[in-house]
This record gives structure tokens, C-alpha cells and sequence, in this order.
């Protein structure tokens, strides 16, 4: 029995190890951002809502209906005093009335405006796919991003690790000849300093990590307590050209389709604006009940009950002639709304073409910079394997030791901003363009 729980026991620990150094890929990441990320849950909403919206546009070409009714009770008073001298005095005359009656109106023609309308709100459900759309395109940007900066500082955590076990070396060697009376204590002072740099380093790095997985947590909808690991290296493609992420640009960029959709928008709106101008022709269509039930009447000619029916229909006209000139104010601001649509478009296009080739351009130089660091990084580990073998034969100054590291330090440094900066702008060129998959 035991045995069976020690073996439970040992089962359990290695699968919560196992799900401890659990993998997240950037793929799993962004399937859960498309799922899980408030902001594009919130652009979610409002498409539904606006697709709602447009569900029900067609009921503005049915008729309305309007029900109402009425019941009154009263209670009087009189008192008369007749020519030939009767007089008549009464109290408690009771008496009730109930009205009721149903209405009809259905708009036949009223300038177009209500063909505009419905177009308008079916372009605005267009417009909420296309801004769900956009949402979608920046958060995956984001969190791509965020993941392979996680991954750059974990690259970065690996060279202080690196580094650190370099100055561990160093401190052995100094604290050797220092013993044996052929180094200077000095040396081994500044090794230690160096030592506990990196060992201060390796701590902001960790933190640092944390940090980013929050953040990242935050944009896919993770618990804030799970435990990941992410994967040691940052892709790059090489093979980006700037015409292929211009091919299809228009149809593509959220941006410019976001930019002409609210063109279509405005000059619906034009419409509507100049069907006010029109008049507006209805059908109207009533039936009338009205009843009135009196206990007691003075009048011999008052009746005690009497009940109307009545069913009426016909046609209005309604022909704006003057409202101060608002129909013709409301038209002048469609148009130039139409105009600062159209103004927003072009401007949308020139920013973005800017920023493509700014984004290619830094793709370009992140690439040649990668590929330079990459071959400085193998000389300067060449140049500290070198120096450090001649530091422990004693044919180096520990100041060449020291220079080697720094130098050593620095190439990592500059590959692994080389590489996250490449994938930056190839984050960025993907997003401009408008694509989902990288």
C-alpha cells in the first residue's frame, strides 16, 4: 500500500513538472488572444450590435400601429334655475366615458430617405466587420510581439548567464594567483565586482520576464498564476519584398478599407439629407370606439347610454416649405462630410505608405545588422575563449581578459537587439498589410 502511494505520489510530481515547463508557441498564444482578448470581444459587441441594427431595418418599411384607450369616471353636480321659476337641484349625477381607438401609418413616400437609411445601416454592420477585423490584425501584432520580446530577454538572461560564469572564472583564476603571490588583489576585487554585476543583472532579467508574461497573460486571457515557457528562438523570414506587401494593398489594409467605408457611410447620410427636402406622402387609417354611459340625466333629451364606431382612412402630405433653412444647412454638412471622409482616405494612404517603407527599410537594416552580429558574436567568443586560455598560461593582462568580456557582452547585446528588431519590422509590415498569419 505504501509503495502504490509513493508511486502516485512520484506520478503526480511528474506531471506537474511536465506541465510546469510546459511550451506555450507564439500560434497557441494568438489562438488565444482571437478568443479570450477583451478588446476584440469588445469590437465583437459592437458588430453584433450593429448587425442587429441592420436585422431589423426592414421594419421600417412596415406600417406602424398605435393602440390607445381611455376611461374617465365622473361625478357632478348641478344646480338650474329656470325661466318659469323651477329650480332643479342635483347631486351624485354619475357618468363614465371609454375611448379607444387603433391607428395606422404607413410612410409611401417620404424622398427616398428611408431606402437610404436601411442602405446606411447595413454599411454600418460592414463597418463593425472591418473594425473587428482591424482589432484582430492589432492585437495579434501585439501579442506576436510581446511573445518574441519574452524570447529576446530570455536570450538576453542566457548571455548574463554566460557572462556570469566567465567572471565566476575570472574570480577563481584571480583568487589562484593571488594565493600563489602572482596576482594583485586589485584584479580579484573587480572580478568580484564584475561577478556580482551580472548576478544583479540576472535578477532584473528574471524580473523583467515576469513582467512580460503579465502583460502577455493579459492579452490572451491567461490566469495570471499559470506557468509557461516560451521557446529560445526568434524566427526571421528573409525573403520579404516591398511589392509583395504592397500587391493588394487597398483591398487589404484595414486601415484604407475602414477609410472608404465611411466614405459609403457619409454620402448615404448625403442622401437622407436631401430626401428632407421632399414631402412625405402617408397612408393613415384610425377605428374609433367612444362610449358614454350616464345613471341619470336632467336633460329628457340627455342620453343614458351612447356608443360610437367609426372606421376612417385616408392620405397626408406633409411639404417642408420653410424650417429656417435647416434641410439646407444639414445637406451643406453631409457634403463636406463626405469631402473629410475623403480627405481621411488619401491621408490614411500617404501615412501608410510611409510607414511601409520605414518598416521595410528598418526590416532591410535589422537583416545586414543580424547577419554582421552574428559573425562578430563568433569572434568574440573565438577572442574570449583566447584570451582567457592565456590569462590562465599568464601571458595576458588581465585587462585584455576583461576587454574581451566587455567586448563579448557587447556583441550579444547588439545580436539579440538585431534580431528582435528584424522581427519588429516584419511584425509591422504584416500588420500594415493587414495579415493575420505570419
Amino acid at each position: 500500500m505504501t509503495r502504490s502511494l509513493l508511486l502516485i505520489l512520484l506520478v503526480i510530481l511528474s506531471l506537474n513538472q511536465s506541465m510546469a515547463q510546459q511550451v506555450l508557441t507564439v500560434e497557441a498564444a494568438v489562438d488565444l488572444a482571437l478568443r479570450n482578448n477583451y478588446d476584440i470581444r469588445l469590437a465583437k459587441n459592437d458588430s453584433s450590435s450593429f448587425a442587429l441594427d441592420n436585422d431589423y431595418a426592414w421594419a421600417a418599411f412596415l406600417p406602424r400601429f398605435n393602440g390607445t384607450a381611455t376611461k374617465i369616471w365622473n361625478t357632478n353636480a348641478q344646480k338650474q334655475e329656470l325661466a318659469n321659476g323651477s329650480k332643479r337641484d342635483t347631486s351624485g349625477l354619475r357618468s363614465s366615458t371609454l375611448q379607444a381607438s387603433l391607428n395606422m401609418n404607413l410612410t409611401l413616400f417620404d424622398g427616398f430617405k428611408m431606402f437610404a437609411t436601411r442602405e446606411r445601416v447595413a454599411e454600418i454592420e460592414k463597418l463593425g466587420i472591418l473594425s473587428l477585423r482591424n482589432q484582430v490584425v492589432n492585437t495579434t501584432a501585439a501579442v506576436i510581439s510581446n511573445y518574441y520580446n519574452i524570447v529576446r530577454q530570455k536570450q538576453q538572461l542566457k548571455a548574463i548567464l554566460e557572462q556570469k560564469s566567465i567572471s565566476e572564472e575570472r574570480v577563481k583564476l584571480a583568487d589562484k594567483k593571488l594565493s600563489v603571490g602572482l596576482g594583485a588583489k586589485p584584479e580579484l576585487l573587480q572580478a568580484k565586482v564584475d561577478l556580482n554585476a551580472f548576478t544583479a543583472s540576472q535578477y532584473q532579467q528574471n524580473t523583467l520576464i515576469e513582467q512580460l508574461k503579465e502583460q502577455l497573460n493579459q492579452l490572451i486571457g491567461f490566469d495570471k498564476n499559470a506557468v509557461y515557457e516560451v521557446v529560445d528562438s526568434i524566427p526571421i523570414r528573409q525573403d520579404l519584398t516591398l511589392d509583395e506587401i504592397r500587391t493588394d494593398l487597398e483591398n487589404q489594409s484595414p486601415q484604407l478599407l475602414l477609410a472608404r467605408k465611411n466614405i459609403d457611410i457619409a454620402k448615404l447620410v448625403f442622401k437622407e439629407r436631401v430626401g428632407d427636402r421632399y414631402p412625405v406622402v402617408s397612408f393613415n387609417s384610425a377605428y374609433n370606439l367612444n362610449r358614454l354611459t350616464n345613471q341619470a340625466v336632467i336633460n329628457n333629451f340627455t342620453p343614458l347610454f351612447n356608443r360610437n364606431l367609426g372606421f376612417n382612412y385616408g392620405l397626408s402630405v406633409t411639404l417642408p416649405i420653410l424650417n429656417g433653412l435647416n434641410a439646407k444647412r444639414l445637406q451643406q454638412q453631409a457634403r463636406i462630410g463626405i469631402m473629410q471622409q475623403e480627405l481621411l482616405l488619401d491621408n490614411t494612404r500617404t501615412l501608410l505608405d510611409v510607414q511601409i517603407n520605414n518598416a521595410f527599410r528598418d526590416y532591410e537594416l535589422q537583416k545586414k545588422n543580424l547577419a554582421l552580429e552574428e559573425d562578430n558574436i563568433l569572434l568574440a567568443k573565438e577572442n574570449v575563449f583566447i584570451a582567457l586560455e592565456r590569462f590562465k598560461q599568464g601571458v595576458s593582462t588581465y585587462l585584455e581578459l576583461r576587454e574581451a568580456q566587455i567586448s563579448l557582452a557587447d556583441g550579444y547585446n547588439r545580436l539579440i537587439a538585431a534580431r528582435f528588431n528584424a522581427k519588429l519590422a516584419e511584425i509591422e509590415l504584416m500588420r500594415l498589410k493587414g495579415v493575420t498569419e505570419y
